[in-house]
């Protein structure tokens, strides 16, 4: 109730904020684990992407390229 009083008249939602950041680490280690099950080196254009499915809830992606150097 708290944080939607908030979002209404502004202001920046704590927990909402913290629990985003927390989900994109997750992404990014996952993104980061595959990368090492397919022998790559490094991981190249990364893009994190946060979007609404529906009231309340979001889908974090991390997505990129992942390179074997020669």
């Amino acid at each position: 109730i708290f944080n939607s009083v908030k979002s209404i008249v502004g202001g920046e939602l704590t927990s909402y904020k913290e629990m985003l950041d927390d989900t994109r680490s997750t992404a990014i280690d996952r993104m980061r684990s595959q990368a090492i099950s397919m022998n790559a080196d490094a991981i190249i254009s990364v893009r994190i992407s946060t979007s609404s499915i529906v009231d309340g809830a979001s889908e974090v992606m991390a997505y990129g390229t992942a390179v074997k150097y020669k």
